[in-house]
């Protein structure tokens, strides 16, 4: 394995209570301090791919059937999720699931659970730096955040567990497009400032190419496409069917049948 290639997925299967086959064969690699997203259409395998490499399959009767999940020359995929996430890898669910009846502070501390005993005070204050609204409402429940809010709290809560490498699970969903732009500008933010590697699974392929240093296609349980990610945006296909622009301008996905990318790029 190359010498900054921190995560490498080689050839996994993911099966679910021993009869669904989720992931069919997956191979990628993440490279340190990069940003790279992982797209496709709802159902391809990107949050399944992301709860093999944090180990939150077993929670849900999954498991990897076959290949191998390598984080830092090591194997990894037969490890607990409480092993992966002390290893500094950290996954930020779809959903937002904070402690409700916990204050945004109180929840923030939760992400320290994998340090304890250690001093966390210069790490609010890191959160608070990337996220000043959590701070104004560090004493609120979390369960009167609005969705922006309760994107930023987990995120921060993620932070609070120095990862080393942070999966991001859509975190775009239903937020207003001005809040989009600042959870992605922030997303960068940590990239460059704490050196964290991220992987961004995201339904927005604009937002996430736009960041990303790297990306991966998703269709079926299986990459069909990846590059650089400037160059998935001037890809024609990419640019019809995740961008909304076909030769002839802007283009409905609902407009686009399935069985047409499957035998495009399958």
């Amino acid at each position: 394995m190359d010498s900054d290639i921190l995560l490498q997925l080689n050839n996994i299967t993911v099966v679910y209570s021993d009869v669904i086959q989720v992931l069919r064969g997956v191979s990628l690699a993440v490279r340190e301090r990069q940003i790279v997203s992982l797209l496709g259409s709802n159902g391809a395998g990107k949050t399944t791919t992301l709860k093999a490499v944090s180990g939150l399959l077993k929670p849900e009767n999954g498991k990897v059937t076959d290949g191998t999940i390598s984080y830092e020359d090591k194997t990894v995929q037969n490890l607990s999720p409480e092993e992966i996430t002390r290893k500094g890898i950290i996954q930020v669910l779809e959903g937002r699931q904070p402690f409700k009846y916990l204050t945004v502070e109180e929840n923030l501390k939760v992400g320290t659970a994998t340090r304890w005993g250690k001093p966390y005070r210069k790490d609010l204050e890191m959160v608070y730096n990337y996220f000043p609204r959590l701070k104004e409402r560090r004493k609120n429940l979390a369960g009167y955040c609005s969705g922006g809010e309760l994107q930023m709290l987990v995120m921060g809560r993620a932070l609070m567990a120095h990862p080393k490498l942070l999966l991001l699970d859509e975190p775009s969903l239903g937020l207003a497009p001005l809040v989009v732009q600042e959870i992605f500008r922030i997303i960068v933010k940590i990239n460059e400032e704490q050196q964290t590697t991220i992987v961004l699974v995201e339904q927005n392929a604009s937002m996430a190419l736009g960041i990303a240093h790297y990306g991966y296609v998703m269709e079926n349980g299986k990459i069909v496409m990846e590059g650089r990610a400037g160059d998935l945006q001037k890809n024609p296909d990419i640019k019809e069917f995740y961008l909304g622009m076909g030769a002839a301008g802007a283009k409905s996905y609902k407009d686009v049948k399935a069985y047409k990318r499957r035998k495009r790029w399958l």
